[in-house]
């Protein structure tokens, strides 16, 4: 039975619905963001290196079952134009603070016969231009989820989800400077829309919970990365 749980990225478009779908299963939430929300949630800079201190004081001694490491960064921008700043900062939210948060979280998880699910992206699969920075930490963070359910296997799972298009804020934000919607976006792939967040929460809730699934990576795209970029 899963107890409680961390979310990261918690009042996010996939965060909330990934809260609202471990509730449903009667779980207690914690969940992790810059942005406040309830009583019981952590107010927490990702970036931070002591981040994964940070959430241990916060839970004073509770077990967690399981976390969704689902915050992340957004990137856009030519790859001779980016300075290290922005991309240490996005690499440190993206890819380092799943680490830390992982392994801070490693022996209640062990304890509990926990698990780990990192949200990626399919850009750590197929990508495009102008989102080097971006995808690089999706990319890392498929081999991390890979390496550390070797390392924790049998007791701990870890696994990971890459969505694809998913109708929240930082993609419409995305599209809107770019010109183009939500919808003429969705109509390029071969489900003619884009994925809600709580399709993705679905696919976090089930590596959450099935113990024979370890060092996954479920593309949930609607079949955008299946489609030869020469068709």
């Amino acid at each position: 039975m899963i107890e409680r749980v961390v979310v990261t990225g918690a009042q996010g478009g996939i965060g909330s619905a990934c809260v609202d779908g471990f509730r449903d299963l009667g779980a207690e939430v914690i969940g992790v963001d810059l942005v406040e929300g309830s009583p019981e949630d952590l107010l927490l800079d990702l970036s931070d290196p002591d981040c994964g201190s940070q959430l241990l004081a916060h839970l004073a001694g509770r077990s967690v079952d399981v976390l969704v490491n689902n915050a992340a960064m957004g990137f856009s921008g030519e790859a001779v134009d980016t300075d290290a700043a922005e991309f240490d900062r996005l690499i440190a939210v993206n890819l380092r603070a799943p680490f830390l948060l992982s392994a801070a979280l490693y022996p209640s998880l062990r304890q509990r016969s926990g698990a780990v699910v990192n949200v990626s992206s399919v850009h750590a699969v197929a990508t495009s231009s102008r989102v080097s920075v971006y995808a690089a930490s999706k990319g890392g963070l498929v081999s991390l989820t890979r390496a550390l359910a070797l390392e924790w296997a049998p007791e701990v799972t870890v696994n990971c989800v890459l969505p694809g298009a998913v109708d929240t804020e930082m993609l419409t934000d995305g599209l809107f400077r770019a010109g183009a919607t939500v919808e003429s976006f969705g109509e390029r792939t071969p489900a003619k829309r884009v994925a809600q967040p709580s399709e993705i929460a679905q696919a976090v809730l089930f590596l959450a919970t099935n113990r024979f699934t370890t060092g996954a990576a479920l593309v949930v795209d609607g079949g955008a990365s299946a489609r030869l970029s020469t068709e």
